[in-house]
Parts: structure tokens; sequence; C-alpha cells
């Protein structure tokens, strides 16, 4: 009998785990190099995504109406809060969880998919009441179409959870950027051929069948029969604190449009509904990558909290340069954009756009925050935040409310800047490696040049200085004078400026990984 050497048999056994989907074992050799890795890809296959529906949202935009969109967005409102049931918080779970067994992933597949199959015959039979509501017959037919979507989506929450906790980002971006184009694609051919409102509910059932065959196709994992484990009930508290959060924050942020299409009709909300979707639509993109590679990074790193601490701080201080002073532009520039991007018949949108700009500049620092509480196991915490925040987000639609919807939008951008991002950082700041004092020191810099950004650029169009023959002239004469005035401001911020130091030498810890203290500049 030959005796294996013990390297090779530990390198077997290495091998063997990285093949076990349910094991993370290996990842916690190579993980700041994996993450950094991993970021890249999530960003470049969003770079892909986001210009697909950034194009896409512009194209349907010019071929099909407002009221079309309104339609769609009727039901869209409902359909969200639904998704969010259906998916109960089991997928984080999944993902936060230390270890993990095939019984236990197996027991939450099933519950995910009986769930979706529930909520398919609901919105089945709730159909005809829902067009009642709204005095809109068409959605009917609409509605019980966007009900085959639940059943379908129900059976991919584990394979997908399980993708992302191995950190198989590649998978994940072929996945994603493949379903979003060849839906998009599907809309725009439906749209050509004049099917009116029937090209977006083609592009919503798509989405999620393509993203179904090809997430069984990549994840290897099976689910078995369900069983009872000790865990469950532990990891159905967890799913349920973070469904708790995410319905909060998906019931306030759909009143609005429920409101505005029960109040003023299809018209006005296809207003409302595309000119949050050109705002959204960018910050969703950055999110997503975000989250997919944060998330189970971050996770890993919940026992070591001088590393996590250091992670997260860079991460989020990142995160809100690059998106804090393009949304304080778009905020100041919205008749331009949405003059380029939709069309002079859109005109009537410019107002909700400036609105959602001015709340996107806080919208992603709040996102952020929320990796606290995922990545830390905070679930109570997160459902507290929620409930605070749902309260000042329903207190300022309802006091815009009898100033109609752009009353409506500018309530919703004011109580961001004032009462939901101080609120966020002062609960997600209250316990852990990260306290208040590191979240209000790395949002400082880029919140101060976003506020530099928009009364430049404002103060300039006010006093004639900025005047274009056209909307392309005019952002790009906006930039022009926002760019370097950006730059400026974080390279004299000294935190900021070691920022950019990291993105600078970012191929050189790609190629050999980070020095030991490149992770720790952003919170020192």
């Amino acid at each position: 009998m030959v005796c294996e050497p013990s390297s090779r048999r530990a390198a077997g056994d290495r091998l063997s785990k990285a093949y076990d989907p349910l094991s993370t074992e290996h990842l916690q050799q190579d993980l700041t190099r994996r993450s950094l890795r991993g970021g890249l890809i999530a960003f470049g296959s969003q770079a892909v995504r986001f210009t697909a529906q950034f194009g896409g949202t512009i194209l349907l935009a010019r071929l099909l109406t407002p009221h079309a969109f309104g339609l769609v967005a009727m039901i869209a409102a409902l359909s969200v809060l639904l998704d969010l049931l259906k998916e109960l918080g089991l997928s984080a779970a999944t993902i936060q969880r230390q270890e993990i067994t095939q019984q236990q992933v197996s027991t939450l597949f099933w519950i995910n998919a009986c769930f979706g199959c529930l909520l398919a015959l609901g919105l089945l039979l709730a159909a005809p009441a829902i067009a009642g509501f709204y005095g809109e017959p068409e959605l009917t037919s609409i509605t019980r179409w966007l009900a085959l979507g639940f059943v379908v989506s129900g059976l991919t929450i584990q394979h997908w959870a399980l993708l992302r906790r191995q950190m198989r980002f590649t998978a994940i971006a072929v996945i994603e950027t493949g379903a979003e184009l060849i839906a998009l694609a599907i809309a725009v051919a439906c749209a050509t051929q004049g099917a009116g409102y029937w090209a977006l509910v083609a592009q919503r059932v798509a989405g999620p069948t393509l993203t179904l065959v090809a997430t069984w196709l990549l994840c290897p994992w099976r689910p078995g029969l369900p069983a009872r484990d000790a865990e469950i009930a532990a990891m159905l508290r967890f799913g349920g604190s973070f469904t708790g959060y995410n319905l909060l924050a998906v019931a306030t942020r759909s009143l609005d449009q429920v409101l505005i299409g029960w109040l003023w009709g299809p018209i006005v909300l296809g207003f409302y509904e595309r000119a949050a979707k050109l705002v959204l639509v960018p910050l969703n993109n950055l999110n997503a990558p975000l989250y997919a590679v944060a998330m189970p990074a971050l996770s890993r790193l919940e026992r070591q909290p001088e590393r996590y601490r250091h992670a997260f701080l860079l991460v989020f201080e990142k995160f809100a340069m690059v998106t804090m002073p393009p949304a304080a532009l778009a905020a100041v520039t919205s008749d331009w954009v949405v003059g380029l991007l939709f069309g002079p018949q859109w005109q009537a949108a410019a107002p909700f756009v400036a609105s959602f700009s001015t709340a996107a500049i806080t919208l992603p620092a709040m996102l952020a925050v929320a990796l606290l509480y995922l990545s830390q196991n905070r679930s109570g915490d997160l459902l507290r935040a929620g409930l605070v925040d749902t309260a000042a987000v329903v207190a300022a639609i309802l006091a815009g409310l009898s100033f109609g919807a752009v009353g409506i939008a500018i309530a919703y951008a004011i109580a961001g800047l004032t009462l939901r991002l101080p609120l966020a950082i002062w609960i997600g700041g209250s316990q852990g490696p990260v306290n208040r004092r590191d979240l209000a020191a790395a949002l400082l810099p880029s919140l101060a040049t976003a506020g530099a950004v928009a009364g430049s650029v404002a103060a300039l169009r006010h006093a004639g200085w900025l005047v274009a023959s056209g909307p392309l002239t005019g952002l790009a004469l906006s930039f022009a004078a926002a760019a370097p005035l950006a730059f400026a401001i974080f390279l004299a911020i000294p935190r900021s400026r070691r920022i950019l130091g990291i993105l600078r030498r970012l191929p050189q810890m790609l190629r050999h990984g980070p020095a030991p203290s490149s992770l720790g500049t952003a919170g020192e």
C-alpha cells in the first residue's frame, strides 16, 4: 500500500473544496484579491448592462408612449413587493452563513419555490380587482402574464445565492448580461412591430426565464428533499428581518407610484416612472456589483473587526466619490438631460429628474450602510432602520401630495438629505467595527464635492454664463465646469486623496495582491 504524500492530499482536499458549491473555505486564502478581481468583473459586466438598460430606456421611450409605461408601472409597483415576499430574504441568509449544508439549502429552495407559486396564483386571481382599482381594463391581462415571472424566479433564488456565496463573478456576469440583452432585444423588436405595452410585458417575462435556464446550467448544485433542521429557523428569522426591511423600503418607494397612478392616471405616472428609471438605472448598476462583491467578502471578515472596518470604509468612500457628484450635476441640468435622452415630448419629466437626482445624492450611501447590517448579521437593526426610514418617506409623500406629482418628488428629495441619510448613519454606526464617526468622515468629502458641483453649475446657469444652443452642448459645458472642480476638491482633502492613490495602484494590486496596509488607508 502506497501512502499519498500529505502535501498532495492537502492540495486534493483544497481542489475538492473549490468545486463544492456549499464550501467557502478556499475563499479565505485570497479573499482580497478575489474581491478586487470580482469587483472588476462585476463592474465590467455592469457597464455593459448599464449601456443596455440606459440605451433601452431611451430607445423604448422614443418607441412607446407615456401611457404604455404608466400601465406597466401600475402593476410593477405591486410586483416588486410580491417579489420580495417570494424571496423571503433567504438568498441573503445563504450568502451570510459561515457554513451551510445540502439539507438546509434544499429546504430553503423548496420554501422559495412554493412561495413563488402561491404568489403567482394570488396575482392571477387578483388581476380583475387590480384593474378595477386603477380603472384600466388592460391591466387584467398584463397582471396575469406578469404573474408567470414569480413561478420562474422562485426556482432561481438559491442557485443564484450559491453563485454569489462562491464569489463566481464571471458566471454571474454572463447570466445577468446575457439575460438583460436578450430581454431588451425582445422588447425593442416587439415595440417596433407596434406591440405597445406588450413589449414591456414581454421584457419582464423573458428576463427571469432566461436567468432561470442559465443559472441552472452554470450552478452545479441540485436540490434534494426538504428536511427538518434546527438552523433553518435561525435562517428564516434572518431572512424575515431582511425581507421586512426590503418590504418597507419598496412599499414606501411604490406608494408614490400607486397614488400617482390612482389620482392622476397613467400618463402622469409614465413621466414620473421614466424619470425615476433614468436616475435609478445608473445607481442600480453600481449598487448591484457592490452587493455582489462586498456582501460575501465582508461576511467572511465578520470575525476580523479591523480588516472588516478597513475593507468596508474603502468600499464606502469609493462608492460615494463616484456617485454623489454626478447625481448633483444631473439635478441642476435635468432639462438638458431629458431633452437629449428622451426628446422634447418628454420635457414634463424634467422636474421629476431634478428631484430624483437630488435624492440620488444620498441613496448610494444609504444602500452601502445597509451592508453593515447584512454582513454583521444585525437583522434586528436592519428592520428598525427600515421602520424609521419608512416613516420619513411616508411623511414626505403625504406632505407633497397636495402639490401634485412634482410636489411628491420634491418632498422625497428633501427628506433624503435632511432625514434619511443622517438617520441611516446614526443607526448603522451604533455598533460593530464601523462607528458613526467613521461613516460621517468617509462621506463628508463626497457630500461637500456634490454640493460644490451643484452650486457652481446652478450659479453659472443663473448668471447666464452657461448658455447652450442644445442639450448636448449644455451638458458638455456643465461637465467641463464640474469635473475639474470635483477633482480639485478630492485632491485637496487628504482621505479622498488617499482613495485616488489606491485607485491608481489597483492594477498592481490585482497582479501581486495588496500591500498589508493598503486596505487600512481609507479609515485611518
